[in-house]
């Protein structure tokens, strides 16, 4: 699995996620984590993203097609997630990115500014794990092999 984290560096991060960089992406979500926070986070050391949703027995549902999470950043409720269609920009973005499978930096800005800031990204692969229907994870995995994840993303349906 391919994991885009991106955004505006002054906005709320998005994160996609697709099958492979080429592929267009299974799940956006836009998280009320500010883009440059996130960022200052990575680089302090590993991040966990807990996105935590009700169950609803009458619905069965895909835990990717869940449309709204309580958002959890290393422990810390910092709002919610949001599953949305991919907006043109979203899609201008992936189209930008598909030939990285790995790596960082900036989009270059068009001709106007934006003033939310560069839009920056971060891409890797991501190992999935499915602990059950309710609970899914994402590991982003490091290139050099030796150490674990940088960051760590929960899917869970609680109650």
């Amino acid at each position: 699995m391919t994991g885009t984290l991106f955004g505006y560096r002054k906005a709320r991060v998005n994160l996609a996620i697709q099958e492979n960089s080429k592929c267009l992406p299974i799940l956006i979500l836009e998280l009320a984590i500010n883009t440059g926070k996130l960022l200052q986070d990575m680089g302090l050391g590993l991040v966990r993203i807990a996105l935590e949703c009700e169950k609803r027995p009458s619905e069965k549902i895909k835990i990717l097609e869940e449309p709204i999470w309580t958002l959890y950043c290393n422990g810390k409720k910092s709002g919610y997630g949001v599953k949305r269609d991919p907006t043109d920009e979203d899609l201008m973005v992936m189209q930008t990115l598909h030939p990285i499978s790995m790596g960082a930096g900036v989009i270059p800005a068009e001709a106007t500014e934006n003033p939310d800031g560069e839009l920056t990204y971060m891409r890797a692969h991501f190992e999935r794990v499915v602990n059950s229907r309710d609970s899914e994870t994402y590991y982003m995995m490091n290139p050099d092999g030796n150490s674990g994840p940088e960051l760590s993303i929960f899917f869970v349906r609680v109650g």
